[in-house]
């Protein structure tokens, strides 16, 4: 299980996801909300596959 420095990284990157999508949503453009999303999405992917990866087996 991680540790609470971990699990601390994990949720500042969380709330730093939403506070990128309501900048966006406040703009009032939908099509900015998805962009952003798929951006976010990406980046995501890049984490959990990259290489090497984070922990070994």
């Amino acid at each position: 299980m991680p540790g609470e420095k971990e699990l601390n990284a994990a949720l500042f990157d969380q709330l730093t996801i939403i506070e990128r999508i309501e900048r966006r949503a406040e703009k009032g453009d939908l099509n900015d909300v998805k962009e952003e999303i798929e951006i976010l999405k990406k980046e995501i992917n890049r984490k959990l596959y990259q290489e090497p990866p984070l922990t070994t087996k």
